[in-house]
């Protein structure tokens, strides 16, 4: 029985090396700048809203210009270093990271309404255990026991 000839550059069963999940269709240009865009129009958005927040519907004034600003360089320093540190850990380590990250954004967000610090202790821990077992489990899943990406 005849079997077609896989074409050149295609993947096969036996060449896992270049098989990858989804196509890359941006260049390495494009990966460089989305590397500093996206988290500084994420983080841009952070400081909007604990601004907006803190105003409590009140003016703008200076001050709470100066805070939005503060707060959008504080964020994307802060995710720099996690994305630069976070790279260099096991998956646990990768996803605590992770996860106290954003459960730290959260509470501080939530910290600007006024409201019991308790309530935004309790909440920032729900939130970064969410994401820590989350990206946990993505880790576990998509890696092999030494931290090497499965095909």
């Amino acid at each position: 029985m005849a079997h077609a000839v896989p074409a050149r550059g295609t993947s096969t069963e036996t060449d896992t090396r270049r098989r990858t999940a989804t196509p890359d269709v941006f260049g390495e240009r494009t990966h460089r700048v989305a590397r500093w865009a996206v988290p500084l129009a994420i983080g841009l958005v952070y400081g909007y809203w604990a601004a907006a927040i803190r105003r409590h519907g009140d003016s703008v004034t200076g001050w709470n210009l100066l805070f939005g600003f503060l707060t959008v360089l504080a964020f994307v320093v802060l995710y720099a270093v996690v994305r630069a540190v976070a790279q260099r850990l096991p998956r646990e380590g990768h996803a605590v990271l992770w996860g106290a990250f954003a459960g730290s954004a959260l509470g501080f967000l939530y910290a600007q309404s006024g409201v019991a610090m308790f309530t935004c202790v309790v909440v920032s821990l729900l939130l970064a255990a969410a994401v820590f077992a989350t990206l946990f489990y993505r880790y576990y899943t998509h890696e092999d026991a030494k931290g090497r990406p499965v095909t």
